[in-house]
């Protein structure tokens, strides 16, 4: 456990709680969350994770502008529903994803975890996106993402990272709970 651990952690749960209220603020504070957490990624060698980080920052700024004109006349952010495509296509590009990352990791460079670090990876670039077109759907992808995240960082010995990802499933939880609610409502 270190500082940057320390720090990562709590700014992650802010930008996660803050977007689970669909707060546009959660757009910034999510972005130093990433490069918090590229840091310390790159330190313990998940390098998958580490270019993941990256790749949210790009997605956090995609995001954070199609919220900004998603809202409504009152300003909150308006969820959208899920086509059953876009689903479809987003599941089948999280596992291509997943197979093209952990076999080039496991192959060329010494990741602890490839496969694993891999396919969690991709999914959450899949659920991030989601998340960024204002899909109630996101969260649940999220949730199974989250929960096989906390036994990876488990192993890593990220105890810290572990615990915040056990919230992050409560924090999805909730999210999605608010996110359907809000989209009955409108």
């Amino acid at each position: 456990m270190s500082w940057l651990e320390i720090i990562a952690v709590a700014m992650s749960f802010l930008g996660i709680w803050l977007t689970a209220r669909r707060q546009l603020l959660c757009w910034p504070v999510n972005l130093a969350a990433c490069a918090l957490y590229f840091k310390l990624f790159l330190d313990v060698r998940l390098y998958s994770d580490m270019v993941l980080q990256a790749l949210f920052g790009l997605a956090i700024l995609y995001g954070w502008s199609v919220w900004a004109r998603g809202r409504n006349a009152i300003g909150e952010v308006v969820v959208n529903p899920m086509p059953p495509m876009r689903a479809v296509a987003g599941l089948a590009a999280g596992t291509a994803g997943a197979l093209a990352i952990g076999w080039t990791t496991s192959r060329y460079t010494d990741a602890a975890l490839p496969w694993m670090d891999s396919a969690l990876s991709s999914f959450s670039l899949v659920a991030q996106y989601w998340t960024a077109r204002r899909h109630a759907a996101s969260w649940l992808l999220w949730i199974v993402v989250d929960v096989l995240y906390v036994g990876m960082f488990i192993i890593k010995e990220l105890w810290l990272t572990a615990g915040l990802y056990a919230a992050m499933v409560g924090l999805a939880v909730m999210g999605y709970r608010r996110w359907q609610r809000s989209r009955r409502e409108s």
